[in-house]
């Protein structure tokens, strides 16, 4: 019999999948019983630095989704920073999910608040939850605010106060919030079934 909910998280750009946070989620969520899964990017895999283009990471992300999905009844996908918009393209590209977990979301490159990364959230249709730093500069409260209105679905912010895009210290906190998250996505499906 299949677990009730999946997660596939996938690491930011300068990261493999022992990402600090990644681990904290993985260990906290399977405790919870939920089945996860930590990937690695194929440039990391190579032992190379420097991220693939966007398709490439994209389709890494396609690929492991499809492995985990036949091992759960619903999928959740999403990571931190590069991980968690690679997770959200392919969602909004037509990968199946159930929901997006999005810890230090790069709305825009530091000191460059003209090149948004959000030509795709008029096409997520799964619940979201974003975890930031107030102090993230990648992206202000404010403006992930204002552009995740465009996300035709539930958006959840979740903010950790005076943390900038490493959440260096938060893990704990961001555990706190991402899993009660995750079981409250679950609960609907258990009760369609009972």
């Amino acid at each position: 019999m299949s677990a009730p909910l999946g997660l596939l998280l996938a690491p930011g750009a300068s990261a493999d999948r022992s990402q600090p946070a990644l681990v904290a989620i993985d260990e906290a969520a399977a405790a919870a019983g939920v089945v996860v899964v930590r990937m690695d990017f194929p440039y990391r895999k190579a032992g190379r630095r420097a991220p693939d283009r966007a398709p490439v990471l994209v389709q890494a992300v396609v690929d492991e989704a499809a492995r985990l999905a036949p091992r759960v009844n619903a999928l959740t996908l999403g990571g931190r920073s590069m991980g968690g918009r690679m997770c959200s393209v392919a969602v909004a590209e037509g990968t199946a999910a159930a929901g997006l977990v999005l810890i230090s979301y790069p709305l825009h490159p530091p000191g460059r608040p003209d090149r948004l990364r959000t030509d795709h959230f008029p096409l997520l249709g799964v619940p979201c939850l974003f975890v930031s730093g107030t102090r993230d500069a990648f992206g202000s409260p404010e403006e992930l605010e204002a552009a995740t209105k465009a996300i035709p679905a539930p958006v959840t912010h979740h903010w950790i106060e005076g943390k900038s895009h490493g959440l260096r210290g938060a893990d704990a906190e961001v555990v706190s919030v991402v899993v009660p998250w995750l079981q409250r996505l679950a609960a609907p499906s258990r009760r369609r079934r009972a």
